[in-house]
């Protein structure tokens, strides 16, 4: 049945002008068509309604125009958390399949332990009874604990344990960069010493330490910094939680960065050092996170660190709210004040000389704390899957999940090296609400609820210590 078109009964609706063009040259090839105006005003025509507003059709277009805009925009945002999952994700899988590195040694080389020490007096005897037990020759071997500004026995009874004690007395200049750098520079005017290694005044360590670090000394290496783990991971859920991170932060990305020949980092406990990186690069390292900021200092020297995993050291770790508050406190907000004063410097000198060591740092150092990433990844997801939805695709959603499945393989990888099994999984549970209560608490310190970060390390309340004796103002020495 022919067609026909005529002016007042209207056009057929069509959204795309190529089908117009076709109906039209079908219609002249009939002899039915009636001369009409030009007809590229027909599409336009048909996008207004008879009072001259835009039709539902061109509504629809802009809207998922405007959606899509809104998707490529909350897509870009996730670019960094996406490479950050990406990259976690990397090492942890490189960490998967590197083994335990067995060096042998021909000679024990002389190494002094240094214990900085802040009111230990209850932990003291059972850091040097350790470091003495270790399977290492004891000539060539000795103890030195920095008794910084103690109010207690800590001198006395590192003494009764088989210490050497150095006493240093300076209200002004307080904290463990300060105790490190006195005994640094008191063992290295004794040409005995080769290596120097650092060990926290509550920490046990394992038989083999010694000779593990001085392997890999004796290879060519000029800092090792051996596996940092929770001594107490079962008193508590936070502690298993803090296990679990530490096995993350130390252990699984360590592991990786060993594989790639970058600089594991310091740890600040369980580090090791040659004598000739402690003169080509003197320790003068101050702030909150020294072992982050002397780390940065031995690789613009030249000094990556190694990671020496067949090897521990265990430290105690707060099981209470408050002092695990306060630890935390510190220990992300040393961070903060690293990213703000080496961040920039750091990326552009790794551009400069194409250093691996200094780019992998500048990541670090710019790398948040991971609940931080994990929240970030999971409003942008929220947010991408609606706009998804309106622009009928997922590229925002698809960025974000990107990002979170990197973290998952990384906290999965983390838990499964942990060995705390079923535990660890319930405990992980509770992650959520504890990350929102930091991120709560951070807003409070932003808007002045809470004491600001200190500059100064603040010795953390052990189990059976009153949190008060263990103040925000006392620049003391635990990490």
């Amino acid at each position: 049945m022919p067609v026909t078109v005529c002016e007042k009964k209207g056009v057929p609706t069509f959204n795309r002008r190529d089908s117009l063009a076709q109906l039209l040259a079908e219609l002249q090839v009939q002899g039915t068509l009636v001369p009409l105006r030009d007809p590229s005003t027909l599409f336009v025509e048909r996008s207004m309604n008879a009072g001259g507003h835009p039709t539902m059709s061109t509504r629809t277009n802009f809207g998922r125009r405007t959606a899509r805009l809104l998707d490529d925009a909350v897509a870009v945002l996730g670019l960094p958390g996406a490479a950050a999952g990406v990259y976690l994700a990397g090492l942890s899988a490189l960490s998967i399949s590197v083994a335990p590195e067995t060096v042998g040694v021909d000679q024990a080389l002389n190494v002094t332990l240094i214990v900085p020490a802040h009111n230990e007096q209850l932990n003291i005897e059972a850091t040097v009874t350790s470091l003495l037990d270790t399977d290492y020759p004891a000539q060539h071997r000795r103890v030195v604990v920095v008794a910084d500004n103690c109010s207690d026995e800590t001198a006395v009874r590192a003494r009764r344990a088989g210490a050497d004690v150095l006493v240093r007395t300076d209200p002004i200049n307080r904290g463990k960069g300060f105790a490190l750098e006195h005994g640094f520079t008191h063992v290295l005017a004794d040409v005995w010493t080769e290596v120097v290694v650092v060990v926290d005044a509550d920490t046990i360590v394992s038989r083999n330490l010694l000779w593990a670090l001085t392997a890999r000394v004796s290879a060519g290496e000029h800092a090792v910094q051996a596996d940092y783990q929770v001594r107490n991971p079962g008193d508590s859920w936070r502690t298993r939680l803090l296990h679990i991170a530490f096995t993350a932060f130390h252990e699984v990305r360590s592991s990786g960065r060993e594989r790639l020949g970058l600089s594991c980092g310091l740890r600040g406990n369980g580090m090791a050092f040659s004598r000739d990186a402690l003169q080509r690069a003197p320790h003068q390292a101050h702030s909150v996170v020294e072992d982050l900021e002397y780390g940065i200092r031995l690789a613009r020297a030249g000094i990556r660190v190694a990671y020496a995993s067949q090897a521990w050291v265990r430290g105690d770790m707060p099981a209470d709210a408050a002092a695990s508050q306060t630890q935390r406190d510190r220990w992300e907000g040393g961070r903060r004040i690293m990213r703000r004063t080496e961040g920039r410097a750091l990326a552009r000198e790794a551009l400069r000389t194409r250093n691996p060591v200094l780019a992998d740092l500048a990541v670090d150092v710019y790398l948040p704390p991971l609940g931080q990433v994990v929240t970030a990844l999971s409003i942008g997801l929220a947010v991408g899957v609606g706009t998804g939805i309106g622009a009928r695709r997922q590229r925002a959603a698809y960025v974000h999940g990107i990002g979170l499945a990197g973290v998952a393989l990384h906290v999965g990888r983390a838990w499964q090296a942990s060995g705390t099994g079923m535990s660890g999984l319930v405990d992980l549970a509770r992650a959520p609400g504890y990350v929102a209560w930091k991120l709560v608490r951070r807003m409070q310190q932003a808007c002045g609820q809470h004491e600001a970060i200190p500059t100064n390390w603040v010795r953390t309340a052990r189990a059976g210590e009153p949190v008060a004796t263990s103040t925000m103002h006392d620049a003391g020495l635990r990490q």
